[in-house]
């Protein structure tokens, strides 16, 4: 079996085991044009780059484990006025922080054989994989980051720290980690985009972003 990983850094940096990978059978790639090398193909920015669905598409015999937080592979088909054709595609959270886990959150947005991902799980260093249904932000991420947000409106007002607040959840909630931890851990450009993209797809104004998160992700 051939596995082709296609990632910016932080995503590679974030892959489980990446800095003891010496297995012949994966190899990081350059560009998403050479899937068709691959029986399974991984794609860690895909939901930034949903325009690679072009590359994908019409290639039925690869696997695709393509990054579907921000961007749902359905939707990406969409955007590019392109008809789904049985291509193999699951969604995965790859965002850093999440990625790192023993365990996948993936998507199956065309119903297919979950099966068809069992023989890849070792290779990958998952335990297993957690189904979830594809939509923006997954779970984790809506969840996490909607509580990174309503972290930031506490702090905006005043009533306590950054460090008070990850204290008190991690107290309160028994979380790993307070939210302005999380958000270290996954990158502030990866909370606000996801937040963003969650408010269009949704119109919830829990997940519309607090001014003094939009303030941090412009500095940064």
């Amino acid at each position: 079996m051939k596995i082709g990983i296609l990632g910016t850094a932080d995503r590679r940096k974030s892959w489980p085991n990446s800095g003891s990978e010496d297995n012949s059978q994966i190899s990081w790639v350059q560009n998403s044009q050479v899937a068709g090398d691959f029986n399974l193909f991984i794609d860690l920015n895909f939901d930034a780059h949903p325009e690679r669905i072009r590359d994908y598409a019409g290639n039925t015999h690869t696997i695709f484990l393509l990054s579907a937080v921000n961007c749902t592979p359905e939707l990406a088909f969409h955007q590019e006025n392109i008809r789904h054709g049985g291509e193999q595609i699951f969604g995965i959270n790859a965002i850093p922080g999440f990625l790192e886990r023993s365990i996948a959150e993936v998507s199956n947005p065309f119903e297919l054989n979950t099966d068809l991902l069992n023989p890849f799980k070792s290779l990958l260093h998952f335990e297993n994989f957690e189904w979830v249904k594809s939509r923006v932000g997954m779970v984790t991420p809506r969840i996490v980051f909607m509580i990174i947000n309503e972290a930031f409106f506490t702090q905006q007002e005043g009533t306590a720290t950054a460090p008070d607040i990850d204290t008190a959840m991690k107290l309160g909630t028994a979380y790993p980690h307070g939210p302005f931890e999380w958000m270290e851990r996954c990158g502030i450009d990866n909370v606000y985009q996801t937040l963003e993209a969650l408010y269009a797809d949704t119109h919830d104004e829990r997940y519309k972003v607090c001014p003094a998160l939009k303030t941090n992700y412009l500095k940064n």
